[in-house]
């Protein structure tokens, strides 16, 4: 596959992503529409690490990889904590946490 190939993989992930958190509400999808977007970037990424022949691409991947199940390990910890409290899960009935 092309670079242009990978490129455009890497978009549609990312509008798929994109228009995820865009169009729904739910908040479980909200947080793997977030995940979408950013494996879309890493595919990005990684598609011109291989294409410019730089490792530094391919390390900045698996950070991001890193951070990104950190956030998801987080997002969910505070999602079950919430559905304790309020046992909705659409972010739009959620106002009422904002003090």
């Amino acid at each position: 596959m092309t670079l242009n190939g990978f490129l455009v993989v890497g978009a549609l992930i990312f509008s798929i992503g994109a228009m995820g958190v865009l169009i729904r509400r739910n908040a479980i999808v909200m947080l793997m529409s977030i995940e979408l977007m950013l494996q879309g970037a890493n595919v990005t990424l990684a598609a011109f690490s291989a294409y410019l022949d730089d490792q530094a691409g391919f390390v900045l991947v698996i950070f991001s990889l890193t951070v990104a199940a950190a956030e998801v390990a987080v997002g969910l910890a505070i999602l079950v904590a919430l559905s304790r409290v309020y046992p909705v899960v659409n972010v739009d009935q959620l106002d009422s946490l904002r003090g």
